[in-house]
C-alpha cells in the first residue's frame, strides 16, 4: 500500500460516517453520539498524520506548498467546527447544521486533496517514497490508536 490508498481508506470512513450521520433524526440522540465520537476519532488521526508526516514531505516541493498550506486550514475550520459540535446536544438544531457545515468542508478538503494533491504527489514522489510514507503513517495511527 502507499500513502495515497491509505488516505483514500481514511476518507471513505469519514464519507461513511458522515453519510450514517445524515440519515439519523435529531432524536436519535445516542447513534449520533456514537456517529460523532468515531467520526472525531477518524479525522484526528487522519490529521495527525497528515500534518506530521505526510504534508511535510510533500510541502518540500515548491509545485505543491500552497495546497499543502491550504489543507492545514481546512482541518482548523474543520476542527473548529466539530468542536462547536462537541459542546451541544446531538438533538439541538445548531448541531444538525453544523454537521452540514462540518461535512461540505470535509468533503471539499476530500476532493481536493484526491484531486490536485494527490496529482502533484504522484509527481513529487517516486513509488517506493509513497510506500515508505505509508509505512510511517501507518505506524503513527497504531501508536495513536494504543494511547
Amino acid at each position: 500500500m502507499n500513502a495515497l490508498d491509505m488516505l483514500k481508506q481514511d476518507h471513505q470512513k469519514v464519507k461513511d460516517i458522515l453519510d450514517q450521520l445524515e440519515e439519523t433524526s435529531e432524536r436519535a440522540t445516542k447513534k449520533r453520539s456514537e456517529l460523532f465520537a468515531r467520526l472525531k476519532d477518524e479525522i484526528s488521526t487522519h490529521e495527525t498524520i497528515e500534518e506530521e508526516i505526510f504534508y511535510p514531505a510533500l510541502r518540500e516541493h515548491e509545485e505543491a506548498r500552497e495546497l499543502v498550506n491550504e489543507a492545514y486550514e481546512e482541518h482548523q475550520v474543520v476542527d473548529y467546527v466539530l468542536e462547536d459540535m462537541s459542546e451541544l446536544s446531538p438533538d439541538d438544531e445548531a448541531w444538525s447544521a453544523k454537521l452540514c457545515v462540518a461535512k461540505e468542508n470535509i468533503l471539499h478538503h476530500i476532493k481536493e486533496e484526491e484531486g490536485e494533491m494527490f496529482k502533484r504527489a504522484r509527481e513529487a514522489f517516486a513509488k517506493d517514497e509513497l510506500e515508505d510514507l505509508a509505512v510511517q503513517m501507518e505506524e503513527r495511527k497504531e501508536a495513536l490508536h494504543a494511547q
